[in-house]
């Protein structure tokens, strides 16, 4: 089972969306400098014995133009265009039409953003229920998360609904991880090379899986969900020794570059 990490690009926004607080005023230093950094934007490509798998579309490549521009503002995915999902997929040898099942962690706009390319076929996308009911309420309703665009998955998509844990196939288990989202999806990969656990969007930087550190409450829907799943990452970890990879940590996509 072969795993190819896909470099979709680089946002750039304030470091305390990740990490609640980094930044604060105090009494001595009122003013402090804020921190505008870049976080990691990539898929999974998962070349099975039988599928091959695409985890998470990334952004649309025109995601300047398309996504709200109080959106855009916050997190700015400004080469978007220049990392377009055909080309991140041909830079590991594969095309789209290649995929022969896609999973969606979640329906957030920078992760559903490439869906486009599977309207219309018989291509399978997983996706938790309560994630594409999330999604739905989100993008139609003034509840919800404000991330979700209804253009990215409302279409004529082949969804495979998740209710639970599950596996995908031999050696894939899906996990169900609420926190950042009510039905964000993970995974336990099993290979005899080494385990790998795709926390995603659990963990934004390193320090919210290894030192606990929560994100910013427009990033956590649930945040005793959120510790619940992180627990439930790290038992998994220490049972299986497993590599455990970040939603959008920029250190650690560049260091796992060729080595998965």
């Amino acid at each position: 089972m072969e795993l190819h990490l896909l470099d979709r690009g680089t946002i750039r926004a304030d470091l305390n969306f990740a990490l609640d607080a980094e930044v604060a005023a105090v009494k001595s230093q009122q003013s402090p400098e804020l921190i505008y950094d870049d976080y990691a934007v990539w898929n999974l490509l998962i070349d099975h014995p039988e599928a091959t798998i695409l985890w998470d579309t990334g952004s649309n490549p025109d995601a300047e133009s398309v996504w709200p521009a109080p959106l855009f503002e916050a997190s700015a995915h400004e080469d978007a265009d220049e990392h377009d999902l055909e080309s991140a997929l041909a830079a590991v040898g594969y095309g789209v039409d290649d995929i022969d099942i896609v999973v969606q962690s979640h329906l957030h706009l920078d992760h559903a953003g490439g869906l486009y390319h599977f309207d219309g076929t018989d291509v399978p996308v997983y996706v938790h229920r309560r994630e594409l009911e999330h999604a739905y309420l989100s993008a139609n309703t003034a509840v919800g998360g404000d991330a979700y665009l209804t253009a990215d998955f409302d279409c004529d998509l082949n969804w495979r609904v998740v209710h639970d844990d599950r596996q995908l196939l031999p050696g894939i288990e899906l996990l169900h991880l609420p926190g950042h989202t009510p039905g964000l999806l993970g995974a336990h990969i099993h290979r005899e090379d080494g385990d790998v656990l795709i926390a995603g969007d659990e963990a934004f930087l390193a320090p919210n899986y290894e030192e606990g550190r929560e994100m910013g409450t427009s990033l956590v829907y649930d945040s005793q969900a959120w510790e619940a799943s992180r627990r439930k990452l790290e038992d998994r970890e220490r049972r299986s020794d497993a590599t455990v990879i970040y939603g959008h940590d920029p250190d650690q996509f560049e260091s796992l570059q060729g080595t998965l």
